[in-house]
């Protein structure tokens, strides 16, 4: 079928965030990068306003993009929210805004992303459904960051999830990236080189089995607390004020605001910090003269990616649903993580992965021992539990 005339074949990678767990929604800087497992698409271009979306784990969907008079119909369907549809529309809606070329095709697509593991197979299907739109009716114009910011306003308005815009950026550029959203508009997306497998190690996902469903509101909370201590000092985002500034004024703020939201703004300074040095640390590493050198510069980026793991732990608070105490999946891997790397006197890393609260770990475990370290995550979470990453070149493309 995909060799079958009038057809094009369309992909897009999930991503994993390497560093900078909630600080793009705060004009933050991310370290990120798309990864082999990814969506395709069997596409075919229509010749009404109608869009075809079909996958195997899910409803096939059928959306009008014109109403009854044939003029576009691309307003905010509030019975939409949260679904793929939205999605659709949203980004129809963004790209005819643009002045862009819109219109009906048919697409079979098929996952290879892990539900519920935070590789944000929600920015996949949205990069996935831009580039196809501006293939099929724009000759395929836009660039990577447009195409993220597109989809991202679809996920905000009418989808209806307040994400930043890390997610996006990394599956439609491609390999690994620093990002700094200093200015949302222009984000400074950098590549950086990033091979684990150089020093010896491997990048992997650990799938705790938990659901996102019912999160919206707990990942909701973190921009909006964040947001919350920026605006006590008037500001919109914390990239506007320092820590110090925070800090000095600590007092008042845990009086007016709570101590949660103070702690999230301590988070998003230091791993703002992190983020610059661990990038640092990754281009030093590509530089570095001997294999010894490349291992000093990771092992000392494997520490921040504990620190990293431990401030979302102790200060941005997503590592379990605080309203569902008794499901903490992501806990109990990031403890087990621990315990067999002391018992195998190993070095290595863990982190919460993604948004947070359940789902998934990231842990960056020495090669030599995957195996064994598969066997211990299995036995707690079931067969499949660890996937190892590569990373992708390539962000949302057609393939020709």
């Amino acid at each position: 079928m995909f060799d079958s005339p009038g057809f094009r074949t369309f992909s897009s990678p999930g991503r994993t965030e390497l560093a900078g767990n909630h600080t793009d929604h705060n004009n933050g800087r991310v370290l990120a990068a798309a990864i082999q497992l990814q969506i395709t698409a069997c596409v075919k271009k229509t010749g009404d306003n109608i869009v075809h979306f079909c996958s195997p784990d899910f409803p096939d969907i059928e959306i009008k993009l014109t109403d009854n008079k044939g003029d576009f119909d691309l307003q905010i369907k509030n019975e939409e929210k949260g679904t793929t549809k939205a999605l659709i529309r949203g980004i129809a809606a963004e790209l005819h805004k643009r002045g862009c070329a819109i219109g009906g095709f048919s697409a079979n697509t098929e996952s290879g992303l892990l539900p519920g593991s935070g590789l944000s197979s929600s920015a996949a299907v949205e990069t996935l459904i831009v580039r196809i739109f501006d293939s099929l009716y724009a000759d395929g114009k836009l660039n990577a960051i447009q195409i993220a910011q597109i989809s991202q306003i679809a996920e905000n308005v009418y989808f209806g999830k307040p994400c930043g815009l890390m997610d996006q950026i990394a599956c439609a550029t491609g390999g690994a990236a620093a990002i700094d959203f200093v200015d949302p508009l222009n984000p400074v997306v950098k590549k950086i080189h990033f091979n684990p497998a150089e020093a010896g190690y491997s990048l992997c996902i650990v799938n705790t089995g938990g659901s996102h469903a019912d999160l919206t509101a707990d990942y909701a909370s973190i921009p909006a607390e964040m947001k919350s201590v920026a605006a006590f000092f008037n500001k919109t985002v914390l990239r506007e004020i320092d820590k110090e500034t925070v800090l000095s004024q600590a007092v008042d703020i845990r009086k007016k605001l709570g101590d949660r939201a103070l702690f999230r703004a301590i988070h998003f300074f230091d791993e703002n910090v992190r983020v610059e040095t661990m990038t640092s640390l990754l281009i030093e590493m590509e530089n570095a003269a001997s294999n010894a050198d490349k291992q000093i510069s990771f092992l000392n980026y494997l520490n921040l990616v504990n620190e990293s793991g431990n401030s979302s732990c102790e200060l941005l608070q997503n590592i379990f649903p605080p309203n569902n105490p008794k499901d903490q999946g992501i806990s109990a891997a990031l403890a087990l993580t621990k315990d067999f790397l002391r018992k195998q006197n190993l070095q290595g890393a863990c982190r919460v992965h993604g948004g947070g609260f359940a789902g998934a770990i990231q842990t960056y475990i020495p090669t030599d021992t995957l195996k064994a370290y598969r066997v211990c995550m299995d036995e707690i979470f079931g067969a499949g539990a660890v996937t190892e990453l590569k990373i992708r070149s390539e962000g949302a493309i057609e393939i020709k």
